[in-house]
């Protein structure tokens, strides 16, 4: 699963690719209808995601993101003490105990272009 959130001045989106084995791409974008920071986007769009792999009924994911500091916080890494964050964070967490087994992997940002195409939109 790829995704990815945007803020600009047109408002806030967020985009998601799912790609299952065989390739085959499931895609959706929204838009948030409240203002919210870079970082609550992109826990909106990561929680989006995982439901739509959940509501599919799949067992085993890798997410991907570009922006380190989600990845480190839902890995456990990194803390956050911010108390606007802590409830998608625990979010999150909650929704991972839905799969047998599901990982999280940062990549540079120009490798999550569709993704963040759709957020922008």
């Amino acid at each position: 699963m790829f995704f990815d959130g945007a803020t600009n001045f047109k408002g806030v989106g967020i985009g998601i690719v799912l790609i299952s084995e065989l390739g085959q791409h499931y895609r959706t974008s929204a838009k948030m209808r409240f203002p919210c920071t870079n970082h609550i986007v992109k826990y909106e769009a990561s929680i989006l995601g995982i439901r739509m792999a959940v509501d599919m009924n799949i067992k085993e994911l890798l997410v991907i993101e570009d922006y380190d500091l989600f990845i480190h916080q839902v890995q456990g890494e990194w803390t956050t003490k911010n108390v606007k964050i802590l409830p998608y964070l625990h979010c999150v967490k909650e929704l991972c105990k839905k799969f047998t087994k599901i990982e999280f992997k940062h990549i540079p940002r120009i490798q999550n272009e569709f993704a963040d195409a759709l957020a922008t939109l």
